[in-house]
């Protein structure tokens, strides 16, 4: 059973940073294409970005380009999320998901992300 925890959410004011983790137990992540999701409410899960089973390929959607990073550390079976930048736009709760290519098999439960003005 594979199972992907977050961490790593809070409260931050806009402008600041945090660091969202994902880590994943069950089977190794490098067998797996690993994204990064959040939903707002009442507004519909969109992609935040995805990076390749050996980091050599990151995708960002528009919106968070050059605010985002994304990295994986195979070797501690865990997936980062780092944003920069923040906006009280972004508030979200952001999964973390896995697949083995164009559709995501593994979801996290997400974790909270809140950005005040």
């Amino acid at each position: 059973q594979v199972q992907l925890v977050e961490s790593g959410g809070g409260s931050v004011q806009a402008g600041g940073s945090l660091t969202l983790s994902c880590a994943v137990s069950g089977r190794a992540i490098s067998v797996y294409i690993m994204g990064w999701f959040r939903q707002a409410p009442g507004k519909e899960r969109e992609f935040v970005g995805s990076i390749t089973y050996s980091s050599s390929s990151t995708t960002y959607a528009d919106s968070v380009k050059g605010r985002f990073t994304i990295s994986r550390d195979n070797a501690k079976n865990t997936v980062y999320l780092q944003m920069h930048s923040l906006k009280p736009e972004n508030t979200s709760v952001y999964y973390c998901a896995a697949g083995p290519g164009i559709e995501y098999n593994f979801w996290g439960q997400g974790t909270q992300v809140t950005v005040s003005s």
